[in-house]
């Protein structure tokens, strides 16, 4: 599979603030939902790299806010692989409900040892992988 993959998700009532839009805080659980996707649609189970002595920790987030998505829309969380490094990883999403632009960031996550939390290089067959939602 490649190309960048993408998530949809339907906004529910309860994610919106008082003034009727998502609040900013649901982003970054959007983004953690879509992130859980797009692993299992490019790399596998994630447990299964648990497993293996691998798991990944949010070093950086940011997002930068646009418009405002709103009740029961679709939104779809466009989760292109910016940079793959040595032990780190950047995702820039791109948040769309149909061809409005609602917001977009950048999450830098590190592999580490799940035990230990020390971070440790990522493993060649995940960046092989992740390769293919690469820009």
């Amino acid at each position: 599979m490649s190309g960048v993959f993408t998530h949809r998700l339907r906004v529910r009532y309860s994610e919106c603030d008082q003034q009727g839009v998502v609040f900013n805080g649901q982003y970054l659980f959007f983004y953690d939902v879509a992130v859980t996707e797009l692993w299992r649609d490019r790399v596998g189970p994630y447990q299964e790299m648990i497993d293996r002595g691998f798991d990944l920790v949010v070093g950086e987030a940011r997002v930068r806010f646009v418009e405002g998505a709103r009740f029961d829309e679709l939104l779809d969380i466009e989760m292109p692989v910016h940079h793959l490094g040595t032990t780190s990883m950047i995702i820039k999403p791109v948040f769309r409900v149909d061809d409005r632009l609602i917001a977009d960031g950048e999450v830098r996550h590190v592999f580490v040892d799940p035990t230990t939390l020390k971070k440790k290089p990522m493993p060649p067959d995940i960046r092989e992988a992740l390769a293919s939602s690469a820009v």
